[in-house]
């Protein structure tokens, strides 16, 4: 046996590819060593235009002037992304004051907040929590623990995900263990309501990861499923549910799948090329590559059953996708999209448009390479 046909050197190179695959991507110089992507231009640009100094993250697109716990754990990862601890620090004190009673680690937070126009007063509008930002919320604590080493937001974030457990995770007959969208509303007793975008799969393999013994890789499998089982034309649907042992378009949206949608190319897009559902992922949501390759924009609606399109998503769809198709091997259609987006100062110049932008900046911040998701779901900022 040659050397490099030896056991010890297949050990060494599969690490060596495992590295490469959740290395960030950094800006090199033909005249000196590589670099950090610098400054995040385009997240100055929405912290200016919609995060308060207090450490509220505005929704300007909604006449309550609302901020959701979806908006406040996007900016928190954002924070921790960029490696700046005290604005992290204010929007966890917001967060916790105004949605969790003052403790996440007591409250999973409430999902809406703005101004009540009856009352004329500024409070929580509805209690419900959503569990898409509760999971993001508590991978974001548990990271910045890691990173920072700050111990008590490692406190919390177990908190938080025991109180998942409990609250939002349901033994759905016929399927076994899932993330629910929230506590309550979104189950009766046959009919089991599912929100694909609410299941990023680098986030679900860090849990299982922290705790193996526990249920997030039977939820991680049951996610990978509901993509492929709701997706007969490669498009994810808004909502989806489960009845009589299978899946069936949502009861209340139908097969549509746009603005909630969108965000799992977005997430399928971003995660490490060596988890172990990685293809199966992206041969699941084909759809959007089809359409492109096509020739034809990214629709803003689809009916999943039928796979008719309709209209064309705005930037942040197109932005959803740059991770998507960099994922598909699509380098030059990557590229033409990067090209086409609007750039930090005319975002500038423009009305602040929170969901577009915060869909640009997961996408362009991991296309430029200041994060990145290892295959065991670990967070890792290019400033690590």
């Amino acid at each position: 046996m040659s050397v490099t046909e030896s056991p010890s050197f297949h050990r060494m190179r599969r690490r060596l590819l495992q590295a490469l695959a959740v290395t960030p991507l950094l800006a090199c110089s033909a005249n000196g060593p590589a670099r950090g992507p610098g400054p995040w231009t385009a997240w100055q640009v929405m912290r200016a235009s919609s995060v308060t100094p207090d450490g509220r993250m505005v929704d300007h697109n909604n006449a309550d002037q609302r901020s959701t716990s979806e908006g406040q754990s996007y900016a928190l990862f954002f924070a921790l992304v960029d490696n700046d601890q005290p604005l992290f620090d204010r929007l966890l004190r917001w967060t916790e004051d105004n949605l969790a009673g003052g403790s996440m680690a007591q409250r999973l937070p409430a999902w809406l907040w703005g101004r009540d126009t009856t009352a004329n007063a500024w409070k929580v509008l509805d209690d419900n929590p959503a569990s898409d930002s509760d999971v993001w919320l508590a991978y974001t604590l548990h990271e910045a623990a890691r990173l920072w080493k700050r111990p008590a937001l490692r406190q919390t974030a177990e908190a938080m995900l025991a109180a998942i457990q409990v609250q939002e995770l349901v033994d759905v007959p016929g399927l076994g263990t899932m993330l629910m969208p929230g506590p309550k509303g979104f189950a009766t007793e046959d009919t089991w309501r599912f929100n694909p975008s609410y299941l990023p799969l680098p986030l679900l393999r860090r849990f299982a990861a922290l705790d193996p013994s526990g249920p997030w890789t039977t939820v991680i499998g049951n996610s990978v499923r509901l993509l492929r089982d709701t997706a007969p034309h490669g498009f994810a649907p808004d909502w989806t549910a489960w009845r009589d042992g299978g899946f069936i378009a949502d009861p209340d949206k139908g097969p549509l799948g746009s603005y909630d949608a969108i965000r799992c190319y977005l997430w399928a897009g971003m995660t490490a090329v060596n988890d172990p559902s990685f293809r199966s992922l992206l041969d699941a949501l084909h759809g959007p590559l089809s359409t492109l390759r096509e020739g034809q924009p990214m629709p803003e609606k689809v009916n999943t059953l039928t796979g008719i399109r309709e209209g064309t998503g705005n930037y942040g769809f197109q932005a959803a996708l740059v991770p998507y198709l960099q994922a598909q091997g699509e380098a030059e259609r990557t590229k033409a999209m990067v090209a086409a987006l609007p750039t930090p100062e005319q975002q500038r110049a423009a009305p602040p448009r929170y969901y577009e932008q915060v869909l640009s900046l997961f996408a362009l911040g991991w296309y430029e390479g200041r994060y990145r998701f290892a295959a065991d779901g670990q967070l890792r900022p290019a400033w690590a």
